[in-house]
């Protein structure tokens, strides 16, 4: 029987988390077919170890997970030397990248194979097919090439968490020490990344979720997370938990009775949350989560301008009003809310642009006065195929364009594309990127964040001073005083490094 060889491309320089969407597609084999994991955080050169595992013979299928960014810049060249090197393997890549991006994948002939979501029954039934020369065309959540036409198969429901094979933590830790997994951060000093729950409920345009989960969520309940998270914790002493759930909060009930669950356990802790949806818990519910560990929590404002968030189709009943209110909310709960914005939607005309931008500057202004200690994460915005969505259809027709090959992905102006650094998009002018860029500097500058544990507080007070003049003035042109400061202190922005 052929082994199944799982890969996890390099996602950041330093403070590696466990690699949960591969581990995922592991215990969905596990006891039925033999794997090993390469993980690219953890390896000087991960396609030599890749090699050694091939040469053997014994791997015949290869799972890639894929998201967008510094992930892509190591898969596609990875990809390509495997199918030069081993031209009988079978390549399957799965995440938000190929999920959004399955035709260039597959066009390109060095992915036979994309899971459309959630593998955890796609991946197993595809390599008993495939090892059974039986059929795959009834598997749900596949997209593969017969001849010129690109298939996809039925999407399948999501499957109820709690039923699903636990992580094999303890194989993990025979490759790769779990501990080396267990980061300092602004959380803790051994920092465990987990999965609670998968999807979203919600549809928003410019959101690569959506195209997988389809406005579906499904969660484990809080007792199975709640002793997941104990086992680390008890195994490997991890003391603080970062929740990369799309939506953490979804559910209150879910929420207020995990935070009963981890409070004896003295672990600091953050997730993603919508405005308004927690804008709808008790006062005991936000003052409980507090209590039980939670210091910061993720929250898409987006814009504080309500046509945009109209635009944007977040949903749900978010406003600018209500954005502005709940930050002063939550500083009477000290958790601190970290707000990211859209910067650079479409509009008719180049000034339309440029007030859209003028105004969620001051919103965002107008929010750390509200509640200073609100964490602004910028992004510039950058097109997601929600195909049907309105605003795609703007986005085509101001004349946007994808790659057309995938080797052009791993190019570095499609990389930053990626970070939602560089837009690569026809409405925004060069002045435009360089108002939001300029305007993000002065303002870590003024306010810099604090999950950068490195940063003294000497560092904060000097680089506050600096910025001072420039941030209450509303200078932001050339902050080349300030961008010096963050080079020489390799100051960490969340939204590229994480805590």
């Amino acid at each position: 029987m052929s082994k199944i060889l799982l890969f996890n491309p390099r996602s950041a320089i330093a403070k590696h988390r466990v690699p949960n969407s591969i581990m995922n597609i592991a215990a969905s084999v596990e006891g039925i077919f033999d794997w090993v994991i390469v993980d690219g955080n953890r390896e000087q050169d991960p396609y030599a170890k890749m090699k050694s595992y091939l040469e053997t013979g014994l791997y015949k299928y290869i799972g890639f997970t894929v998201m967008p960014g510094p992930q892509v810049k190591q898969a596609v060249p990875f990809a390509i030397q495997i199918k030069k090197d081993f031209p009988d393997t079978v390549m399957i890549w799965g995440g938000y990248f190929p999920t959004n991006q399955y035709k260039t994948v597959l066009q390109s002939g060095y992915v036979d194979f994309v899971v459309n979501g959630p593998g955890d029954h796609a991946f197993p039934n595809l390599i008993r097919a495939l090892e059974n020369n039986q059929p795959y065309e009834l598997i749900k959540n596949l997209i593969y090439r017969r001849g010129n036409e690109i298939v996809k198969t039925l999407k399948e429901d999501l499957i109820e968490q709690d039923g699903l094979p636990p992580l094999p933590y303890q194989k993990l830790h025979e490759l790769y020490s779990i501990d080396k997994y267990l980061g300092k951060t602004y959380l803790g000093n051994k920092t465990l990344a987990y999965h609670s729950s998968i999807g979203c409920p919600f549809t928003c345009s410019f959101c690569a979720v959506v195209p997988t989960y389809e406005a579906r969520w499904k969660a484990k309940s809080a007792e199975h997370v709640y002793k997941d998270i104990k086992y680390i914790k008890d195994r490997w002493g991890a003391d603080a938990i970062e929740f990369h759930d799309n939506n953490f909060f979804v559910s209150e009930k879910r929420t207020v009775e995990f935070a009963r669950l981890i409070k004896p356990e003295k672990m600091n802790w953050w997730g993603m949350a919508r405005i308004d949806t927690m804008d709808r818990f008790k006062d005991e519910s936000l003052a409980l989560i507090r209590e039980a560990g939670c210091k910061i929590i993720f929250f898409g404002a987006e814009s504080g301008n309500d046509e945009i968030l109209k635009q944007l189709d977040k949903g749900g009943t978010q406003s600018g009003d209500q954005i502005a209110r709940f930050a002063a909310r939550l500083k009477k709960f000290d958790i601190i809310p970290e707000y990211s914005f859209v910067l650079g939607t479409p509009a008719a005309t180049a000034d339309k642009v440029m007030d859209q931008i003028d105004f969620d500057i001051h919103f965002i202004k107008k929010i750390k006065d509200i509640n200073p200690k609100t964490e602004i994460v910028l992004y510039t915005y950058s097109p997601v195929p929600t195909e049907g969505s309105e605003l795609y259809k703007q986005v085509l027709e101001a004349g946007f364009e994808y790659p057309k090959k995938l080797e052009d992905w791993i190019t570095p102006q499609w990389e930053r594309f990626d970070l939602r650094k560089n837009p690569l998009t026809p409405w925004l002018r060069p002045e435009m990127i360089d108002k939001i860029r300029n305007f993000e500097t002065v303002l870590n500058g003024y306010y810099p964040t604090v999950s950068d544990i490195r940063l003294s507080s000497l560092k904060r007070k000097m680089i506050q001073l600096v910025s001072w003049l420039r941030y209450k003035s509303d200078f932001y042109h050339y902050p080349y005083e300030i961008k010096l400061l963050h080079r020489i202190w390799k100051y960490r922005q969340p939204e590229i490094q994480g805590f």
